[in-house]
């Protein structure tokens, strides 16, 4: 398809038909393994087979491995590689690899470069020490990397050299899923076989093979100085400021938004997204964020198991390119107190081998039969499993936003806009009679036409919102993997879609009309589904009221949600959608409470670190200097009343930052239940107000100490130099 800008591109992506492939690659020095090259290196034969894998979902036939391979290790050593690895994804949410060597000796003494099509297609790394949950333990090791050819092979470059990645799926030797990546494929195939099932209802499957979930992440982040940032243990090891006084400006201005990209931070971005081409990845748009020093990039929407690959080689980019620059990329949702997290807004959708995005309401969505099942799908699917989105996007950082003034709050609802909300009233009423048209807004200047309108407005305090032809679902956090999130809606959507295909396909054998049938089944589901739907703010109390009047689930924080996951509803929906098994779903929320638990442990123990070795020796310090000024004032005859109340606000500050430590300390240390739920429950519920408590304290001190005594870079060198 062509690329048609990030608002409307749904397909996977390419470049512009404007631009020539070849001088694309001259420009950018491409490193990925696309179908392009494939076709020109590959025998036709082996291509069409492996082409049939990629884009008919067809099985892998093994016996075209070795062509690939070959192929594969000749054009890596040509960019410079000496080294592959199996690329993959474990429950750590982050990327890893073992890189073996092209290189083998032979008995001359001499060498050759070797790839064999079982070494692409197979590893065999360590599974005992990666997040398991009981799948696997240490003295049961063993763990396979397959080769996913629906991803494109990579070359990641370093300045001494390269190494070719190899996009692979990770399971235990049981077969269970042991990464984020199985799921996704798993959940990806059922979404596609449930679409093409009602595609085939509607007569709309001419010439359709194959329909796939779309994705296209907005990855907010903040860029601070590396050196305050190597001046910031809190950062280095929590990845947020666990201590830091507001400043007196912040984001109250609201100047930063969209502002002018400062320029080393712009040199930086231009950095990335030349690195991000190289790797295939489609970025499409940057800019200013709300809080100051938050930036976001954007890519065009793609396939959403390329999308899953490409938002964490967007990661890696950020994070790695930063340093060359001065600066330090932060992933995490809630870096500072006081000013805006970042997010990870998920824009999902789904489209045919042919371009089709079926959530395009077209000029008349009140007549779009097509579209109006499968937007109905989506909301059965979001009001059903409402929780299951919830876990999706639950830990521990994504706490700290969730609910806040600046984030959608853990409350899953619906935003249609006005147009499309009008549409389904109108056929709880009887039947869809007119849609609400987009026109055109003049601004009242001759020199500036009309300008195109859209028949609704957009909600920015909506967790799940309808976008033009898309739902974005912007409670996800700006660490967090995309797999699990697209995992669930893929699993949910599907769902849904097979109940409303076997309820419409009975109705039309028992005689009724299609379209008479369709309205009937929406009036049935808007029924119950409508209390997803909510077009104000999200944000405000009286939402909370009004949501918790109409039975929606309201999971606070990670410990409330994740419990979610074993329900019934949950492991039958799972298991018969063939996405994830019972003992899967187990090892998951046993992972997860795990991750919650050890994250708490780490900020309170770093927490009290701060606190102990540098807060409290700075505050003592001063303590000790206003003190000697206060007996030098009354020796000279002076009164020192004014430095006898500074000495009496530290003195006070100094004790009660001490006894905080302690009861810090206290109820940190013997938490050890066996349920790791039970272990996560005390954690929240008493080391996360205690740490609050030393930080509150240590906080009162910033502001009290000389700038030359605080041992720790503050928000202000933080946010505002650049």
């Amino acid at each position: 398809m062509t690329n048609r800008g990030r608002d409307e591109a749904v397909g996977t992506w390419a470049w512009p038909e404007a631009v020539p492939a070849s001088s694309i690659e001259d420009l950018f020095g491409c490193q990925v393994f696309t179908l392009d090259r494939m076709r020109r290196v590959l025998p036709e034969d082996v291509c069409a087979r492996l082409l049939a894998t990629v884009e008919r979902q067809e099985a892998l036939d093994p016996s075209i491995a070795d062509s690939v391979a070959i192929a594969m290790r000749d054009w890596a050593i040509e960019h410079g590689a000496t080294h592959y690895t199996h690329w993959f994804q474990p429950l750590t949410g982050l990327t890893a690899e073992k890189h073996d060597s092209f290189v083998t000796p032979t008995v001359g003494g001499g060498a050759v470069a070797k790839f064999s099509g079982s070494a692409l297609i197979q590893g065999e790394p360590d599974a005992s020490s990666f997040p398991s949950g009981g799948l696997r333990t240490t003295f049961e090791a063993r763990g396979y990397t397959a080769w996913d050819p629906t991803s494109p092979a990579f070359i990641y470059r370093n300045r001494n050299g390269s190494v070719l990645c190899i996009p692979t799926a990770f399971v235990a030797w049981t077969g269970e899923a042991l990464d984020k990546k199985t799921p996704l494929l798993r959940s990806t195939h059922v979404l596609g076989r449930e679409a093409l099932r009602a595609l085939r209802l509607f007569g709309s499957d001419a010439g359709v093979h194959r329909v796939v979930a779309t994705c296209g992440a907005e990855q907010e982040y903040f860029l601070v100085d590396r050196n305050f940032y190597l001046a910031r243990p809190d950062l280095i090891t929590c990845g947020r400021t666990l201590f830091g006084a507001r400043p007196p400006k912040g984001q109250e201005l609201e100047d930063h938004y969209f502002g002018q990209i400062p320029e080393r931070v712009l040199s930086f971005m231009l950095d990335v997204e030349n690195e991000l081409y190289k790797l295939g990845v489609p970025v499409k748009t940057r800019h200013n964020e709300v809080a100051p020093a938050q930036y976001e990039i954007a890519p065009l929407h793609e396939d959403a198991n390329v999308a899953n690959d490409h938002q964490q080689l967007t990661m890696t980019a950020v994070s790695r390119l930063a340093p060359r620059y001065g600066l330090q990329a932060l992933l995490h949702e809630k870096p500072f107190a006081g000013v805006n997290g970042s997010g990870k807004h998920l824009n999902w959708s789904m489209a045919t081998n042919k371009g089709t995005n079926l959530l395009d309401p077209g000029a008349t969505p009140h007549e779009n039969m097509q579209f109006l099942f499968f937007c109905t799908a989506v909301i059965r699917a979001v009001h059903r499993h409402a929780d299951l989105l919830r876990i999706a996007v639950a830990n521990a950082a994504n706490d700290h936003r969730l609910g806040a003034n600046e984030a959608p709050p853990a409350i899953l609802s619906i935003f249609l806009g006005e147009q499309l909300e009008e549409i389904f009233r109108q056929i709880q009423q009887g039947r869809p009679s007119t849609g609400r048209p987009a026109g055109f807004m003049g601004l009242g200047v001759d020199q500036i036409p009309p300008l195109p309108m859209h028949a609704g407005d957009r909600n920015r305090t909506s967790p799940f919102a309808f976008t033009g032809n898309r739902f974005e679902f912007r409670a996800v956090g700006s660490s967090q993997s995309i797999a699990g999130p697209t995992v669930v809606l893929n699993t949910i959507v599907a769902e849904s879609i097979a109940f409303m295909s076997a309820a419409l396909e009975k109705a039309v054998e028992d005689g009724a009309d299609l379209e008479e049938a369709l309205h009937r089944l929406i009036r049935e589901i808007m029924g119950e589904a409508s209390d997803v739907l909510f077009d104000g703010d999200g944000y405000s109390a009286q939402w909370h009221a009004e949501a918790a009047r109409r039975g929606l689930p309201n999971r606070a924080d990670t410990v409330e949600a994740l419990p979610h996951l074993l329900d019934d509803r949950s492991v039958e929906l799972f298991e018969t959608m063939g996405v994830l098994s019972r003992r899967e779903l187990e090892s998951r929320l046993e992972i997860y409470s795990e991750q919650y638990v050890k994250t708490l442990n780490i900020e309170a123990e770093t927490t009290a670190s701060i606190a102990k070795t540098m807060i409290l020796p700075a505050a003592i310090e001063y303590q000790e200097r206003v003190a000697r000024s206060v007996n030098g004032a009354a020796a000279a005859g002076c009164d020192p009343e004014g430095a006898r109340a500074v000495l009496s606000e530290v003195c006070e500050a100094v004790s009660t930052l001490k006894s905080a430590i302690d009861e810090l300390e206290r109820v940190n240390a013997p938490l050890r239940p066996a349920e790791k739920l039970d272990h996560a429950r005390l954690m929240r519920d008493r080391v996360i107000p205690a740490q609050a408590a030393v930080r509150k304290v240590g906080d009162r001190l910033e502001k009290l100490l000389p700038d030359a005594l605080w041992p720790l870079p503050t928000y202000r060198d933080l946010l505002f130099i650049k």
